[in-house]
């Protein structure tokens, strides 16, 4: 089997988003755009990827680290084929290669594998693009007969040319073989002094191989990221996408134009999601969810029959079914809810397991504890879990009733049943079954004089 080895162009500078980040680390739906093509990529057989990077190359080295990818430095930036040409070395002599770009982050898998299969027949795969606006591509020059016979840059192309509607968009597949034999020969006698990979069409035309032209199922699949506008109008186009394949798993949205998915999300039947949701890493929704305005689900699991109310954030949180949470909630990571709990407004749970049919209704903190099953929380509740150093652990047994504005110094134990009386603070064990109440006896002065203001 033929080795597929899939350069991935990433050393421009990118000085056109005036940013310290190199270009392919900004993003689409949460993800770098360079990480999107790596994604795409992978999803190819027996594909070895080599990464082309210069600007910024240490940052995006630890972006990656840890990825199956080779990197190739282009320490000066002479022009696309100069940069393929730092990646030759580490490509095997048989087989093909594909050339990818690190800015233009939404070329599907399809689109890739029918490149590679015109490379894999000896062919040369060209992937090009017919724009109403052209300006600034390279020109597709075809034959009387209609076959390519060469790319013309923008600013080298005559006014004939510059006519022309149909534009070259960098991404090509051909074998290997071939391309070892034109690199040497590009020269950089261009407007530009750059050595173009474009070059090895007219290469090929003239050795009579065969450049077989395919074009992509929409525009935005072949559209790169130069600025922040057209970063912007990239993910508006992919959040729509995103909007419709929910739809069309049953999700019913609000408004589609107002949902961003940063991630990968499952969904169950009945799903109800308002508008404003930010849905990011992967999460995972069950039957009959309601997701109201303005929240930012992430990393989680949310149990069928759930519904979770304006403006709540949940992270790395596990609810289960029939759970209620919000208005204006916080589950950090390591929240776990049983079935029937309930977390109310204003209320952030931090590491807590919180047991079936609990409630922790208003103004309260919930953290490092382990609350058993038909507990209520009273507001303004929290768990004093912090000493400044160390953490520890509050468990309070099923059944247990906690007053209003009861502070828990952790480490500490409340049994099941136990009551603790508002307005108390609890730094020892409550048994089950007992009441604990820390209050200061009240006193009340007759004939209480109010101060006033000195003149």
């Amino acid at each position: 089997m033929n080795t597929l080895d899939i350069v991935i162009l990433a050393a421009g500078q990118g000085s056109r988003m005036k940013s310290t980040l190199p270009k392919v680390l900004h993003t689409i739906g949460g993800k770098p755009m360079l990480q999107h093509v790596i994604d795409s990529a992978k999803a190819l057989e027996n594909a070895r990827i080599h990464i082309v990077i210069g600007h910024g190359a240490q940052q995006v080295e630890t972006a990656l680290s840890g990825q199956a990818v080779q990197f190739a430095l282009q320490a000066e930036q002479l022009g696309t084929g100069h940069a393929v040409a730092q990646a030759m070395p580490s490509i095997s002599d048989n087989g093909v290669v594909l050339v990818l770009y690190g800015d233009v982050p939404l070329t599907r898998p399809e689109t890739m594998a029918e490149l590679v299969k015109i490379a894999e027949r000896g062919q040369f795969g060209l992937l090009t693009v017919n724009l109403a606006d052209p300006t600034g591509y390279g020109r597709i020059v075809r034959s009387d007969a209609g076959d390519v016979v060469a790319i013309v840059e923008h600013k080298d192309a005559s006014d004939a040319q510059r006519a022309i509607t149909e534009v070259n968009t960098g991404i090509l597949a051909l074998p290997t073989a071939l391309l070892r034999e034109w690199i040497p020969q590009l020269s950089a006698n261009n407007a530009q002094s750059e050595y173009y990979l474009t070059d090895i069409i007219a290469m090929a035309a003239e050795q009579g191989v065969r450049i077989q032209a395919i074009q992509p199922a929409t525009e935005q699949e072949v559209q790169g990221v130069n600025n922040r506008l057209q970063q912007a109008e990239l993910e508006r186009w992919y959040q729509r996408r995103q909007a419709e394949a929910l739809m069309l798993e049953g999700v019913s949205l609000a408004d589609p134009a107002r949902i961003d998915v940063r991630g990968e999300v499952s969904v169950g039947h009945d799903v109800a999601i308002d508008i404003n949701v930010i849905l990011e890493g992967n999460v995972v929704i069950g039957d009959n969810v309601s997701i109201e305005a303005n929240c930012i689900i992430r990393d989680s699991v949310i149990g069928s029959g759930s519904h979770i109310k304006a403006n709540s954030m949940l992270d790395e949180a596990v609810v289960a079914d029939n759970c209620d949470i919000g208005p204006f909630a916080r589950l950090r990571p390591g929240s776990h809810l049983a079935n029937n709990a309930k977390i109310g407004n204003f209320v952030e749970t931090k590491k807590a397991n919180i047991g079936e049919g609990s409630k922790v209704n208003h103004l309260s903190y919930i953290g490092d504890a382990e609350v058993g099953a038909d507990v209520n929380v009273g507001a303004g509740t929290i768990t004093c879990n912090y000493d400044g150093i160390n953490k520890s652990t509050t468990e309070i047994g099923d059944g247990a009733f906690i007053g209003s504005n009861t502070a828990l110094v952790a480490p500490v134990k409340v049994g099941a049943g136990a009551t603790i009386g508002a307005g108390s603070t609890i730094t020892k064990e409550v048994q089950a079954d007992q009441l604990a109440i820390t209050r200061a006896k009240q006193t009340n002065l007759n004939n209480w004089q109010r101060p006033v203001k000195k003149s």
